[in-house]
Order: C-alpha cells, then structure tokens, then sequence
C-alpha cells in the first residue's frame, strides 16, 4: 500500500502494485460531448468508462444541490470524486479507465455556481489531492458559444444544469473561464477543438494519442 503522508492507516487508498494501464479524462462545459466521446472511446480502447459522479452519488445530487450550502455541498462532491478514485484504482487493472468528469470539474462547476474563484475551491480540495489518482491525460473538450448553445438544444434530456448555464446570467462565461483556469494549471491537461468535428474524428484523434503513449 502507498503511502499518503499525515493519513491515518484506515484512510490510506489501497495500492495495486504493477497497474499500466491509461487513465484518461474527459473535461468540459455540459452539452460539450463527454458522454457521447466517452462511449465511443470504452468501445474503442477496451476501456471501462466512469461518470464522476458515481453511483450512490448520482441518485443524491438533486438533493444536494437543493439543500446543502456551498461548502457542505462541495463536501458532498468532494466525497464522490474520492469514491470515483477508488473505483478507478480498482477497475484499472483489468484495463484502461475513460472518466466523465473528474476533479477538474468539481473545481470549475462549483466555483462557477458559487461564484467564487477557482482557487478557493483548490485550496479547500488540497488537502485530499495525494489521495486522488493522477490521470495519465485530461482531455479538455472546447467549442465555440454558438455551436454549444446549438448542441444543448439539441440533448434529448437537459438537465436543470444544462437549462441553468444558458438561462443564468454570466454562468457559461464563468464555466467557461474556470476551465481555462484550472487547464492552465494541469499538468495532464490537453486542450481539444471541436468545432467542425464528429464523434468519431475525436475518438480516432483521442485514441491514436493514447495507443501511441502507451505502445
């Protein structure tokens, strides 16, 4: 088991010696594409594909977003990016991981909603980082105001999120900068356009990158 300095034994992430096998993030506003990307890449690599946030916490986010202030809130999410961690330490050694979201997005989406600056939120979520895993590449999917705004009126299902970050003033402009933001100071990050693109061309341009890394 790895250590993660001034964590107690029973706090300690388990550590699978020996594990090779990517780990890649998909990062971006709502309606960007990460769903859609992330099955098309699972099929692709052979992957295993995880959505932060993960089940329990998934069925508990309404609840949360609706009825805890902002730090218990970013309590709420800090636990289910800690569980997805988990979950991806595990899954990983049957083959590579592609995650939905992941820290970056509970920084951005939170400091966003909240209104307050990305480092706020960082500073609060430092503390925990060691225990996260790193990803081996974070793929920050970007588009032009326009062309977003067309594909979340074309979701079948939008969410309250997806509704709120056209309805809201500033909300995309804010989302928008604090990804830039929180890309600026990732080592992992890789920026990717998708304007004039397809699915497919983003899983081919994804995948070659990843194969390519880890032939």
């Amino acid at each position: 088991m790895s250590h993660v300095p001034d964590l107690a034994l029973p706090y300690q992430p388990f550590s699978y010696e020996g594990a090779v096998s990517p780990f890649i993030v998909l990062e971006g506003v709502s309606g960007i594409g990460k769903s859609t990307l992330t099955k098309l890449l699972v099929k692709r690599l052979g992957a295993t594909g995880i959505h932060t946030l993960p089940k329990p916490h998934t069925d508990w986010s309404k609840t949360a977003n609706a009825r805890l202030r902002p730090l218990p809130q970013l309590a709420f999410y800090l636990s289910g990016v800690l569980h997805t961690s988990d979950s991806i330490r595990q899954t990983r050694q049957m083959g590579p991981v592609v995650a939905d979201r992941y820290v970056s997005s509970v920084i951005a989406c939170h400091a966003a909603v909240h209104r307050v600056g990305v480092h706020h939120v960082s500073q609060l979520l430092e503390p925990f980082l060691p225990y996260l895993l790193c990803p081996t590449s974070t793929f920050y999917l970007r588009c032009s105001e326009e062309t977003l705004k067309e594909r979340l009126a074309g979701k079948p299902e939008r969410t309250l999120d997806d509704i709120d970050l056209i309805n809201v003033p500033e909300r995309l402009e804010r989302l928008l900068d604090n990804f830039t933001a929180v890309a600026d100071r990732d080592p992992t990050a890789v920026w990717v356009d998708t304007d004039g693109k397809t699915a497919e061309d983003l899983c081919g341009w994804i995948a070659d990158r990843v194969e390519k890394a880890h032939a």
